[in-house]
């Protein structure tokens, strides 16, 4: 499958970086946030209580904390409700902070860690829901909402998914507004993921400097249409073997082994051979899909990546590694994903793995995101897949019958840089592309993913 190729200048590169996620190089491990309940105590009957006609029509102000930081408390007002922002200052350096200001229009973007909003509404003052980033990040926050008198409910959203799903807080809704925010974190107790709010950009070294050279060498490629490298280091046809006339070059499936290659040959000395990357791997499919795997070869991108990944990890780590159970990812740690096409952005239960499918690709995000937190040094390969052919009709029983196929191979590399920002790079069809046009690709898609550990050397 040829991909539309994503070129990067010095200056663009540092624009697409702040695009995926903003700069967090002052972060702090969460329990170390400058405390701004004070604050909160001080300013609540004309902020957080007074009548909402009084509330809006305040100007916005900067206060500063007794450890030193400032805050700037202003109003953000929609249609039908308006939240009371407490914005910490950006303290991530000079240069991120003219970024910051280019992108949001102000040093106080309102997601800087430690900022605190309460939502209310317009019409009776009712607090709605109250959202504390515990990252420099605008896609990771952990939110508080009214449940009775003397509880409220907790979520802990991430890039849009429910790691943690209206949890129920001994505490009202009220009570929250001028306690410390980690007094409210404890009452969760180990419910709340806190891992995934202080990732170590140590960890993902190695994955850097892998990115780093699969970069270095993507100019030596070219696409070409079922094309492959052969364990003679001949450009061969992945479905004949023959090798290739005229301009050589990878497709999807030749490109993810050329990587596979480059992690492998400078242990082995050896790269694979193409023909058993085509073998199946693992139970997939039925007695109704039987029948179509010479014609239609549906399960062709499962097996390769499975294979691919066997390969990896037995020659790396041993014959233990190679099993299904040990590469393919199959765990997810959220419930829901928050659905963009409605207006409001409304929660939809998220299934999950499912067999023969995957993940659905709307939560590819958030999953990529938990995985780099929880599995650091792992690169991921994608076999992307849908239900081709026509819909099955009274006229249609005995055509081609409409079934799950894995068309698509990409190399999905997440991890947090050493700002701490969480980024995907994406290889496909030997070439570089932006995670958002990936996702954008395939909607209502699914996609299975393999892990496979880095190593220090890439030479394919």
């Amino acid at each position: 499958m040829r991909i539309p190729l994503f070129r990067k200048g010095p200056a663009t590169c540092l624009f697409l970086c702040f695009l995926c996620a903003p700069l967090a190089a002052a972060d702090l491990p969460v329990r170390r946030i400058p405390d701004d309940s004070s604050l909160r105590t001080e300013i609540k009957d004309a902020w957080f209580t007074e009548a909402p006609a009084q509330v809006l029509g305040r100007r916005q102000q900067v206060r500063t904390l007794n450890s030193g930081g400032r805050i700037q408390v202003r109003i953000e007002e929609g249609e039908r409700e308006f939240a009371v922002v407490l914005a910490r200052e950006w303290n991530g350096g000079r240069e991120s902070l003219a970024l910051v200001q280019r992108q949001t229009g102000a040093a106080w973007p309102g997601w800087t860690q430690g900022s605190w909003s309460l939502a209310r509404l317009k019409s009776t003052g009712e607090g709605l829901r109250i959202r504390i980033f515990l990252r420099s990040d605008p896609n990771a926050y952990v939110q508080f909402r009214p449940f009775t008198a003397d509880k409220c409910l907790m979520d802990v959203i991430i890039h849009e998914a429910y790691l943690v799903d209206s949890l129920p807080l001994p505490l009202s809704f009220e009570r929250l507004y001028t306690l410390p925010v980690e007094e409210a974190l404890a009452l969760a107790g180990n419910r709340f993921p806190r891992r995934y709010f202080e990732p170590n950009p140590g960890d993902y070294e190695d994955v850097s400097r892998f990115i780093s050279a699969v970069r270095g060498r993507l100019s030596e490629l070219s696409f070409r249409d079922d094309g492959a490298i052969d364990e003679n280091g001949r450009y061969v046809f992945i479905e004949s073997l023959g090798e290739q006339d005229g301009k050589s070059g990878l497709n999807c499936s030749g490109f993810a082994k050329w990587l596979v290659d480059g992690i492998l040959r400078p242990v082995t000395g050896k790269r694979l051979a193409v023909g058993s990357l085509k073998q199946r791997f693992g139970g997939r499919g039925s007695s109704f899909t039987e029948v179509w795997e010479e014609t239609r070869d549906p399960f062709f991108g499962l097996d390769w990546i499975r294979n691919l990944a066997a390969n990896v990890w037995t020659e790396l780590r041993g014959e233990s590694f190679g099993t299904l159970e040990e590469f393919e990812v199959r765990r997810w740690p959220f419930s829901e994903t928050i659905v963009r096409e409605t207006r409001a952005g409304s929660p939809r239960s998220y299934p999950g793995h499912l067999e023969n499918a995957g993940f659905g690709i709307e939560g590819l995000q958030p999953l990529l995101y938990t995985l780099a937190v929880d599995e650091p040094g792992r690169v991921y390969l994608a076999a992307v897949n849908t239900e081709m052919g026509p819909p099955a009709t009274a006229d249609n029983l005995r055509g081609r019958p409409r079934m799950r196929q894995y068309f698509h191979i990409a190399v999905l590399v997440p991890f947090f840089n050493r700002y701490g920002n969480f980024q995907v790079v994406v290889f496909e069809s030997a070439e570089e592309t932006r995670f958002s046009s990936f996702r954008a690709r395939y909607p209502g898609h699914y996609v299975n993913l393999v892990r496979i550990p880095v190593e220090r050397a890439f030479n394919p």
